[in-house]
């Protein structure tokens, strides 16, 4: 073999260990190849999500969202931020928050009139509306939905321990974590985990929509919120 194979080799040997172990394999992740190591044991978390069904699908709700906003990643709905008349993008394109409000619509919530008429009524708790309310975006923006979150969900530890049951058993499918330090970004819990019990977090970064391990991000997490069904 030549020097220079060798080292093309080389290279690509780097490339797959990069590919295979950066972020535990956030990057397969997104393409929706999801690795776990074969000889670790998998740890069972109980399912303690509510069983409510308000729109009589036989889904519970918290599903009925997972399950909405998992259509964004079967879609590869395409990471695109605009500001639209009306406030909805089109459903080909879209950015973290709006896999929120889609995925709240799977249980019949609808998160925009509620921002709306909260924001109308209360503006000078939203920073970021900086005084004047624009439907066409406010409730696509993440500290406009932090702090709606914040005032009418039910809010629960921000601390992930892989492992740990007892933690983990508070993460569940329907689930919203919201980041702010540093990263502005939003998604939602899956009903997926990984062995370690960590749950899987569906949400839409560039380029795409992908369901990636929450234990991912190093971003510390400012909020997890559950619907008061």
């Amino acid at each position: 073999m030549s020097k220079a194979s060798r080292i093309m080799v080389f290279i690509c040997f780097v490339l797959l260990i990069f590919v295979l172990f950066f972020r535990k394999g956030m990057i397969l992740d997104y393409v929706g190849i999801h690795i776990e190591n074969p000889f670790s044991k998998e740890l069972k978390i109980p399912e303690t999500y509510v069983n409510v069904d308000r729109n009589h699908n036989d889904i519970p709700d918290p599903l009925d969202i997972v399950i909405a906003a998992r259509e964004e990643v079967k879609n590869r709905t395409r990471y695109e931020s605009n500001y639209y008349k009306g406030g909805y993008p089109p459903d080909e394109e879209g950015v973290c928050t709006d896999v929120i409000w889609r995925g709240l619509l799977g249980a019949n919530i609808l998160l925009k009139n509620q921002m709306d008429e909260d924001i109308a009524a209360n503006t000078d708790l939203y920073a970021r509306v900086e005084g004047k309310p624009d439907p066409n975006i406010d409730f696509r923006r993440v500290p406009n939905q932090y702090v709606f979150f914040e005032r009418f969900t039910e809010s629960l530890t921000t601390e992930l321990i892989p492992g740990d049951v007892n933690n983990l058993k508070e993460w569940q499918p329907g689930d919203i974590v919201l980041f702010l330090d540093g990263y502005q970004h939003v998604g939602i819990v899956s009903d997926k985990r990984a062995k370690d019990g960590t749950p899987y977090f569906i949400h839409n970064n560039p380029p795409f929509a992908a369901e990636v391990k929450l234990s991912s991000f190093k971003t510390p997490i400012a909020g997890h919120y559950r619907w008061k069904y």
